[in-house]
């Protein structure tokens, strides 16, 4: 079964004059990216190439807690009553983190850096094995969003606080890429950074950027939905992605903040369409660290295009946002 989400729109998307389909590509954050555009005959394939990866790589050197030259690993490493100066690209993000964090009641948390080294998704090395009680006790005490104090384009470190912004920069890489494509004159183009994505205008032949929602490996039923992106983001979350297993049990890389722990309910995964691939990306990550119910009922509050797939009585049960069924009924 074949369905298409179609987002309302005041007006079609313009068909582009001309123009020839540009592929690009690249690697970022350990994965991969790439853009389709149309672009006149004259476009620079490599230059339009040159630019996408010096937005991604000012991302990865502000953000990455990988860089140990990073700002933000500059600040996780500042001393307990310090400010630490941010850039503005980093400063728009941690806003926008705190504003998610404190509408899903902190289900989504940016301050989970020790936490996710000790369970084995950050940089420090993996011991194969769940982390101690004491240590993640210990880095629970020092986490926490409302430690944040942020005044001006300056992060305030309480102590011992690590910063972790991987459940929303690569939405924000996915939206810099786009940003820099709208200054250089482009009208019509797709861009994805491991597998997150952002799309607007229309191809040669008058079609939209036509994706298809991911699913986890286990929706084995053969349903397909797809998705006309057109000023429109998608972000999925699932626990298939990154894990690890250990006494017969897998441990996902989302970690619940309230069990300083990885998520432990049946939501296998969480798609979220939005404007922004930022607001996307947390979201998609708040919403697999609450129960099923729980983040169908947040993302109709909220007004959120979400998808969320988890384990129920009757197999993988699938739950749609009223803002996402619309989109199935245009």
């Amino acid at each position: 079964m074949t369905r298409v989400l179609v987002p309302q729109l005041a007006e079609p998307p313009a068909r582009p004059i001309g123009g020839a389909v540009l592929a690009l590509a690249g690697a970022t954050m350990g994965t991969t990216w790439s853009v389709r555009l149309v672009a006149p005959p004259t476009a620079d394939a490599r230059a339009l190439t040159a630019m996408a990866q010096r937005e991604l790589d000012e991302v990865v050197r502000q953000m990455s807690p990988w860089e140990p030259l990073s700002d933000l690993s500059r600040y996780n490493r500042a001393a307990g009553g310090s400010w630490t100066p941010l850039p503005p690209a980093f400063v728009q993000v941690l806003r926008c983190a705190l504003q998610i964090a404190e509408a899903a009641g902190g289900a989504f948390d940016p301050t989970l850096g020790a936490l996710v080294d000790f369970w084995g998704f950050g940089p420090r090395p993996f011991s194969g094995a769940p982390p101690d009680v004491e240590d993640v006790a210990k880095a629970r005490e020092t986490a926490g969003w409302r430690r944040l104090v942020l005044d001006g384009d300056s992060l305030f470190q309480p102590g011992g606080l690590r910063l972790d912004l991987n459940g929303i920069a690569k939405g924000f890489a996915v939206d810099q890429v786009a940003a820099a494509l709208d200054r250089a004159g482009a009208r019509s183009y797709l861009v994805e950074v491991g597998g997150e994505l952002r799309g607007t205008g229309a191809k040669p032949d008058g079609q939209p950027w036509w994706v298809e929602l991911e699913r986890p490996p286990a929706a084995n039923d053969g349903v397909r939905t797809l998705v006309a992106l057109h000023g429109l983001s998608v972000a999925t979350s699932g626990d298939y992605r990154r894990f690890f297993e250990h006494g017969g049990r897998r441990y996902a890389h989302t970690l619940d903040p309230a069990t300083a722990a990885p998520a432990a309910n049946p939501t296998v995964s969480v798609t979220v369409l939005d404007e922004s691939c930022m607001r996307a990306d947390a979201y998609a990550t708040a919403l697999t660290v609450m129960a099923p119910d729980a983040a169908l009922a947040f993302a109709a509050e909220h007004g959120l295009a979400a998808m969320i797939l988890a384990h129920g009585p009757t197999g993988l049960e699938e739950r749609l946002s009223p803002a996402l069924a619309a989109m199935l009924d245009a």
